[in-house]
């Protein structure tokens, strides 16, 4: 039998704005996400969420804090993922795509301009 996953992902705000990524060679592939991933045994959300962020753009993060969480199926590729939203913000500098295999770019953005196609956990 096959079980949900978690992943944990990362609404980090600066300015009023939004950090999104565009995803690649993964399912939701070209749709644009925030930082996240999977959640590791044993961690909790807050240091997921931080340890999510520093690999995938290079930044720290403070003030990390539950914001919400969705239950989606991914009907096309067989995945159920229960996805922890976590707001937080940057403590300094700008996000680098530290794994380019995974993303294509990294961008600040207005929540009244989200770029689309979304992937399915933030639409």
């Amino acid at each position: 039998m096959d079980f949900p996953h978690v992943g944990i992902g990362v609404i980090i705000v600066r300015d009023g704005k939004i950090l999104l990524g565009k995803r690649k060679n993964a399912h939701g592939e070209g749709t644009h996400q925030f930082p996240g991933g999977h959640l590791e045994f044993g961690e909790s959300w807050e240091d997921c969420a931080r340890r999510e962020v520093m690999e995938e753009t290079g930044l720290h993060v403070k003030k990390v804090r539950f914001a919400t969480a969705t239950n989606d199926v991914f009907s096309k590729e067989n995945k159920h993922y229960i996805t922890i939203f976590m707001l937080a913000e940057p403590e300094d500098g700008e996000p680098k795509v530290m794994e380019p295999e995974k993303c294509e770019e990294w961008k600040w953005v207005s929540w009244n301009y989200m770029p689309r196609p979304l992937f399915l956990p933030i639409e």
